[in-house]
């Protein structure tokens, strides 16, 4: 099951896990409305991470308990939490991107802005990646920051690829290729690009020349297989990593009722693998023929996505260790950790 190239394994610490749950007693007054909310009363998931001075943030997608009762009828906002051990965290009371009365409007209300991915550059800028939803077309959008607390929006990733086509197109989860200096994870361009996993049900590939305008390539580099544990769809993860064996896309997996692995429950959500050409990062040269990460906690399936979901979006390398952060359920954040 676990290959010599892949990361891991990665096992739950039964302490503190789950590490960010929802908080009815938050407020924030939402430009959206002009009202005030409980911005994470109803969720908090699906995560982005990244060291900072010597401690872990994560980036969160939180959701009010607004809209209708189903996945996507809330408001969802990213709030900031941060640790100095990886587990413990400490939240700021207010989300640091949300949908507000800019000119990303009319793209991020009412639903908001979901999903993030976040790399470093070289020069100390954080590049996030993020869907924004208007409940109508989901958005693959860019923001950046100095500090991770204020950010600049730059609208959707493929906004200027080909004359705009791609503006009516559903485009979401985007995996941006870096390598690993210490406990910093930093884009890198690899024959003369910066490259960027992302989409589903199929995965494929985009390249860009300044991290924010983005131009996909058409083809799957990375498609569902019946029989196995991605046979319904699959998804990028946390951002691509450079090895010494190649490139390891870490991918979030859905398993189909029909055609699926019998042992994972169809629909649910489980963790996998590939390994691309380090030259040719569309090249793929290996895949976990088993899920790594799979939904067993109570928390991992209890909650929005019953059928559970360990929805994997934030990964780094802290304190000698790899730190994976992950939505359960679509309801908390859960991490497992990786000595290797």
């Amino acid at each position: 099951m676990q290959q010599s190239w892949m990361l891991g394994p990665f096992e739950k610490p039964a302490a503190g896990n789950p590490v960010i749950t929802p908080n009815a007693a938050s407020r924030f007054h939402s430009p959206m409305g002009d009202t005030t909310v409980a911005w994470e009363a109803y969720a908090t998931f699906n995560p982005a991470a990244v060291v900072r001075a010597g401690k872990v943030y994560v980036l969160y997608r939180a959701e009010d308990a607004s809209g209708a009762q189903q996945i996507g009828g809330h408001t969802s906002r990213l709030g900031l939490a941060e640790s100095g051990d990886g587990i413990e965290f400490t939240r700021r009371p207010t989300p640091v991107l949300y949908p507000d009365t800019d000119a990303q409007r009319a793209n991020e209300w009412p639903g908001g802005v979901e999903d993030p991915r976040i790399v470093e550059t070289d020069d100390g800028t954080y590049v996030l990646t993020y869907t924004q939803w208007n409940r109508d077309v989901p958005r693959l959008a860019v923001a950046t920051s100095r500090d991770l607390i204020a950010w600049t929006k730059h609208g959707p990733a493929f906004a200027h690829a080909a004359g705009g086509r791609y503006l009516r197109s559903e485009s979401k989860s985007g995996a941006i290729l870096c390598r690993v200096e210490g406990d910093r994870l930093l884009a890198t361009r690899v024959n003369g690009k910066y490259w960027m996993y992302f989409g589903v049900p199929s995965v494929r590939i985009a390249t860009s020349d300044n991290l924010i305008d983005w131009t996909p390539l058409e083809d799957a580099v990375l498609s569902p297989r019946p029989g196995y544990f991605d046979s319904w769809l699959v998804e990028a993860g946390p951002p691509a990593l450079i090895t010494d064996r190649g490139i390891v896309v870490v991918y979030n997996a859905g398993n189909s009722g029909e055609n699926g692995d019998p042992s994972v429950p169809a629909r649910a959500y489980t963790g996998g693998q590939a390994l691309f050409d380090l030259h040719d990062p569309v090249k793929l040269i290996a895949r976990s023929d088993a899920p790594f990460i799979r939904p067993t906690r109570d928390y991992e399936r209890t909650g929005q996505y019953p059928e559970g979901t360990t929805f994997v979006e934030g990964l780094v390398r802290f304190k000698g260790r790899w730190f994976l952060y992950y939505g359960t359920a679509d309801s908390r954040v859960g991490v497992a950790a990786s000595n290797r």
